[in-house]
């Protein structure tokens, strides 16, 4: 049997080695290998006329750093919203929460092109509300409506029509290049300006998803046992969300939609720490910013040396799962 007091503990504490070695596997390899040397000259005497070094520092870095902080993001995001709706198909992806945020960003990009990066984060969080309001609103008003497929169903109804909008929205005003970056998430080109900026955000929205855990910990029993303890529900609920809201719009910013990390690194935290969200957020976090940066590395391989797009190498690993999930569940909620 798994030790969940142990475990947890030894794996935050070689995550910062593990991270490491992502970090440098992702900068040392692609269509082009660059020397260990050559990244290190890179480091420590940058040459602005030299183009590895400008990869190196401009590119590949950025992209390692981002493909960490954007897994940690939706990874967490995936949990709490699990742990809250208490339900195993919850995830920024398929309950609308990165399509309202898209949607949100496609909007900008027509009337306010020239928004800063926070502002582009707080619209892209915007949008997360709006998207996972839409789904959750719908799913009270329809009988069942919070079974986990019935949930999972809405969300992907959400998605399309928000897409589809958006994709009308950017043909008529003739955006449409620019909003496919959103859909088709590209780490590649991801800014390191806006990871900067994205930093204070992210910490913010983790440390008050830290200060709820116990109480999120408390709602995965259920909203009754949650209240019997002396828990304000709709308050953890509201807050939990928009944490989850500032995450996955710090998410989609960076890099776009993309999809199941947000729902398989959950489980996984969940079955190496336990069902205590104060193990299973930083489990979360970890592992889902690994899982992201081992996919962008492996999307570099599978079909070399063209790049394999991130959302093809995350549904490899999550269609199996989702289904494997929609098996074990069978549609029902957390009895």
């Amino acid at each position: 049997m798994t030790n969940h007091s142990k475990l947890p503990a030894v794996i935050l504490a070689i995550a910062p080695a593990a991270a490491l070695l992502t970090v440098v596997l992702s900068v040392l390899y692609g269509t082009k290998d660059i020397s260990a040397a050559e990244v290190w000259r890179a480091v420590v005497s940058f040459d602005p006329g030299d183009v590895n070094h400008q990869i190196i520092l401009h590119s590949r870095l950025p992209r390692a750093l981002g493909a960490l902080l954007v897994g940690a993001c939706l990874a967490v995001s995936g949990a709490v919203m699990q742990g809250i709706t208490r339900n195993d198909l919850a995830s920024p992806s398929l309950l609308g929460v990165s399509d309202g945020s898209i949607f949100a960003v496609t909007l900008c990009m027509i009337f306010a092109p020239q928004l800063s990066g926070s502002g582009l984060i707080l619209v892209s969080m915007t949008g997360s509300l709006f998207g996972a309001a839409l789904v959750f609103g719908m799913g009270h008003l329809l009988p069942g409506g919070n079974a986990p497929v019935t949930l999972a169903i809405l969300g992907t109804l959400t998605g399309m029509f928000l897409n589809g909008l958006s994709d009308a929205i950017a043909m008529y005003y003739h955006i449409p290049q620019a909003v496919s970056f959103w859909y088709n998430a590209r780490l590649y080109q991801i800014d390191p300006g806006l990871i900067r900026l994205s930093l204070p955000f992210a910490a913010a929205g983790l440390a008050l998803l830290m200060v709820l855990s116990r109480s999120i910990s408390a709602l995965s029993l259920g909203d009754e046992v949650s209240a019997g303890l002396g828990q304000r529900v709709r308050l953890v609920r509201g807050f939990t969300m928009l944490a989850v809201a500032l995450l996955s719009g710090i998410s989609v910013a960076l890099a776009g939609k993309i999809a199941f990390v947000g729902l398989i690194v959950p489980h996984i935290a969940k079955m190496l720490g336990g069902s205590d969200y104060r193990r299973s957020i930083p489990l979360s976090g970890v592992l889902g910013g690994l899982f992201l940066a081992f996919c962008d590395i492996l999307s570099r391989f599978i079909n070399f040396p063209f790049e394999t797009p991130i959302g093809v190498v995350t549904a490899l690993f999550g269609v199996p799962f989702f289904l494997y999930l929609i098996r074990r569940k069978g549609g029902k909620s957390h009895a």
